[in-house]
């Protein structure tokens, strides 16, 4: 069978790289499917999803409504918290409505959630890496912070001013879909690039302790037990059958409550 080249972007932090971890040791059966891993900042694949240029990628949950007509969702590999999520943080007490706010970016789920929850804040786009600094040097009042961010910054004097995943799972008792992985549409042997990166992604929680030593590289140079905490947080094995592996009723729901409060007409499709 001739070999299929397959690009698959993810972000680059813990939890992707933790679920592609078996696929770059070649512990998984690829098909005879050639994977290229493309790590880049999930705003950057956000972007390049809308023109369809990866075949594979990890995107924003709040950015699949602008490439829906490109990409169809795969059935395992989301990121959903379930009562956290991207935090907004500042030096000091802040009134939201009056400041502005450093976003990682507006095709993501964190500024989506964010719109939802304050209306239209004044907000300035910066790489999600840059936006703790720029809270502590004063240059912002306050900051959205993804990824491993919503760990550390009280260890850097930050403090939280609204929690997006609690805030989110008052208002619908369900989880927040934070990160997604799509397909496109046009891609051959569509079946079996799902059901390799499915396996990679149960055989990666079935060898947890390698699994995470690769994931740590993608930290930013925080330690082995916050990249621990974090890759629980968002491929967590309590909700392995439901929402890691696969989306089951309550992340499908979820999902589906993402978009309807978006205002957005696109149905959720997957692989």
């Amino acid at each position: 069978m001739a070999s299929v080249a397959i690009r698959v972007g993810h972000s680059a932090d813990p939890d992707d790289a933790f679920m592609f971890w078996a696929l770059e040791a070649g512990r998984v059966d690829r098909r005879g499917l050639d994977f290229e891993q493309v790590v880049s900042d999930i705003q950057t694949l956000n972007e390049w999803a809308v023109d369809g240029r990866l075949e594979v990628t990890a995107i924003s949950a709040g950015a699949y409504p602008h490439v829906a007509d490109r990409y169809v969702l795969l059935p395992h590999g989301a990121s959903m918290g379930e009562g956290y999520g991207p935090v907004v943080v500042a030096r000091d007490d802040v009134d939201l409505n009056e400041v502005e706010i450093v976003v990682p970016g507006r095709l993501t789920t964190a500024y989506l959630v964010l719109r939802l929850a304050l209306g239209e804040p004044r907000v300035r786009e910066l790489p999600f890496d840059l936006i703790l600094d720029e809270v502590l040097s004063g240059r912002a009042d306050a900051g959205l912070l993804i990824h491993e961010g919503q760990l550390t910054y009280a260890d850097a004097g930050l403090r939280k001013v609204l929690d997006l995943g609690v805030w989110w799972q008052s208002e619908t008792g369900l989880p927040l879909p934070l990160g997604v992985n799509v397909a496109r549409r046009d891609l051959e042997r569509l079946g079996d690039v799902s059901e390799v990166l499915g396996e990679a992604i149960r055989i990666g929680l079935e060898h947890r302790d390698e699994a995470l030593a690769y994931a740590e590289r993608f930290g930013r140079g925080i330690d082995r037990e916050t990249a621990d905490r974090f890759v629980a947080m968002y491929v967590n094995e309590l909700y392995v059958n439901e929402l890691t592996t696969d989306y089951g009723d309550r992340g499908r729901r979820a999902v589906e409550e993402l978009f309807r409060r978006s205002g957005t007409a696109v149905e959720a499709t997957y692989a």
